[in-house]
């Protein structure tokens, strides 16, 4: 009976559980971080992310055992399942990323289910050390240097402003309102969507005076403007 139970569970049952569940808590951790704040990849995908990793790479460590035992002339490199999952994991993660005009969400999150993978697979390699100081980095990078990029960017950060318009619409006559509040536009993007309507994104240097009330009223005045939204 229990070589029967050997033979289903095979020899490095143990090993395997013990880093699925490691690679598990991990992921977890920092999938939970992401759940927070309501990204769109959260708790279950880099679990699933990390869980699916660290299979893969207990898939190349023990999975081909007896292939090379039974046969000398067999060589199997450990590393080429793990190179897959590391490049396949990429569609993954541009899933995740939401370009809207000029803003783009969604990098961080990528590059989280990313490092995830790469957890998963030094877990799977039995790197247990590496991977909980790593974990560590990543927790400490997403939660706290937020916060600390806020300060160190405060008062040099910029708005987003979109403005739905109607054809015929000259551009001038919106810049010539942002000039009338002295505001500094870095950057004009202008996207044509259906019924002719055209999206126009501008961005400007952020400036704690400016009344924005005044500025939608100065806007919503020019004929061909339809709609004026302010973009977090």
């Amino acid at each position: 009976m229990s070589e029967l139970v050997d033979q289903i569970l095979g020899e490095h049952f143990l090993i395997i559980m013990v880093r699925v569940l490691i690679a598990l808590l991990l992921s977890g951790l920092i999938g939970f971080e992401r759940e927070l704040k309501n990204h769109s990849a959260g708790f279950r995908t880099h679990i699933l992310v990390g869980v699916g990793a660290c299979l893969m790479m207990l898939l190349s460590l023990y999975g081909f055992e007896a292939f090379i035992d039974k046969y000398d002339h067999v060589r199997f490199d450990p590393a080429r399942i793990p190179s897959y999952v590391i490049s396949g994991i990429g569609f993954l993660g541009a899933g995740t990323i939401i370009v809207n005009g000029m803003t783009i969400r969604g990098l961080t999150t990528a590059a989280s289910i990313w490092t995830v993978a790469g957890l998963g697979l030094v877990v799977g390699a039995g790197m247990y050390a590496p991977a909980v100081f790593t974990t560590f980095i990543i927790l400490l990078s997403l939660v706290f240097l937020n916060n600390f990029e806020k300060i160190f960017t405060k008062g040099r950060s910029s708005h987003l402003i979109e403005i739905i318009a109607l054809p015929g619409l000259q551009v001038n006559k919106i810049v010539s309102v942002f000039e009338m509040f002295d505001l500094n536009i870095k950057q004009v993007e202008i996207e044509k969507e259906e019924d002719n309507l055209r999206n126009i994104f501008i961005k400007i240097d952020h400036d704690p005076s400016l009344d924005r009330i005044r500025l939608f009223e100065e806007l919503s005045n020019i004929n061909q403007i339809k709609n004026v939204i302010e973009k977090k």
